[in-house]
């Protein structure tokens, strides 16, 4: 048997520098628009998230947990886990939550001093007002830590201007790069939180202080442990190339791949956006409701057997029966994918026998037209 020499580039690679380490986590800086520190963390996006909650939750502390969608279920949990007291804040995950809901929730409980908050959930489709948020989290002296992961390149994220104090991101999404490695800014205040919290974890993975002590006290002249080179050297072409298109330009072309989107799926038959209003709508996915009486696990299997390419995604759990995924990040944010995304689900539609599907071209055409004249009249950024 041959060794594969197909890409040896990959291989035997000269060892990624501590000053070359630092530059990647600078570039990710700039991206999330923070003067504060940036940790590439090795590992996918739960790693820093966990590492945020455990590092930033104390026993017997009192943390608000928004729930918009899974992710901010499992931040719960994670909470608990630490010993803290949990708010939970939950939204239906056919809307967004409203920033008067966290004001009120942190009037009513004065003792918060953690707010977590999903920034887009992929999972559900929608979209939290971070900004305004943000505004309610900092009048009450708590700390905001935010999963970015499936937002960031794909809408705006002003870091410090929002006030958020760990805002933890990934690549594998809108920047269209590696899920092998994440990234987390830490606020001056998040630090002192983490430094005063006796069970926060140390010389372990999750530990966000070991980086600091040992990797930002240094000045970043000596790198911990051995780092994930190809991923950091995805990661690094991945914001590059979001850089040389312009930030407002990825931001706009995710945006314009939502509204076509979701302009088409009101002209095919049976289907509707599963987030009612196009304010709440994540520009990273759309989230559709199967029709009535349709196993939304049909609806995807049908499309991608139409067309294998288009990408089409069936929920879990609970959901998985009445809605769907369209993944319209990074890459696939683009016109023809959208078009061809609507083609597919017309004729997986049409293969399902759904009432209204007919049995030629002219519903995805239709739709195509819809998904066409959104996007055009879709703003820039």
């Amino acid at each position: 048997m041959t060794a594969n020499t197909e890409h040896p580039s990959l291989l035997d690679l000269p060892p990624l520098t501590a000053d070359h380490f630092a530059a990647v986590e600078d570039k990710v800086a700039s991206l999330l628009r923070t003067g504060c520190d940036v940790v590439a963390m090795q590992g996918e996006a739960l790693l820093p998230l966990e590492a945020c909650i455990r590092s930033a939750a104390a026993p017997g502390s009192t943390a608000l947990n928004v729930v918009s969608g899974p992710y901010g279920e499992t931040f719960g949990g994670w909470l608990r886990a630490c010993g803290a007291e949990v708010v939970t804040l939950s939204a239906p995950f056919t809307k967004a939550v409203e920033a008067g809901q966290v004001a009120e929730a942190l009037r009513r409980n004065p003792r918060i001093g953690l707010v977590s908050l999903v920034h887009a959930e992929a999972a559900t489709g929608n979209t939290n007002p971070v900004a305004e948020i943000g505004e309610a989290v900092r009048e009450s002296g708590a700390l905001l830590m935010l999963d970015a992961v499936a937002s960031v390149g794909a809408e705006p994220l002003l870091t410090d201007a929002w006030g958020v104090d760990l805002c933890v991101v990934g690549g594998q999404k809108a920047l269209a790069g590696p899920a092998g490695v994440s990234a987390v800014s830490v606020s001056a205040r998040a630090w002192e939180r983490i430094a005063a919290n006796e069970q926060a974890p140390r010389r372990s993975y999750l530990s966000l202080l070991d980086w600091k002590q040992r990797w930002l006290d240094g000045g970043r002249t000596a790198l911990p442990h051995a780092p994930a080179q190809l991923e950091m050297l995805a990661l690094e072409q991945a914001v590059d190339r979001v850089a040389a298109e312009g930030l407002e330009n990825s931001i706009a072309r995710h945006r314009a791949a939502s509204a076509a989107t979701r302009a088409a799926a009101r002209e095919l038959p049976g289907l509707a956006p599963y987030v009612v209003r196009d304010q709440d709508a994540a520009p990273a996915a759309t989230t559709l409701r199967a029709p009535e009486g349709v196993d939304a696990r049909e609806v995807v299997a049908a499309a991608l057997e139409a067309d294998p390419r288009v990408p089409l995604q069936a929920a879990a759990g609970a959901l998985a029966e009445e809605m769907f995924r369209v993944n319209h990040y990074g890459r696939a944010a683009d016109r023809t994918v959208v078009a061809d995304t609507v083609r597919a689900l017309a004729a997986g539609l049409r293969t399902l026998d759904v009432a209204g599907a007919g049995t030629g071209t002219s519903a995805a055409d239709g739709a195509v037209r819809s998904a066409e004249a959104a996007w055009d009249a879709t703003p820039p950024a």
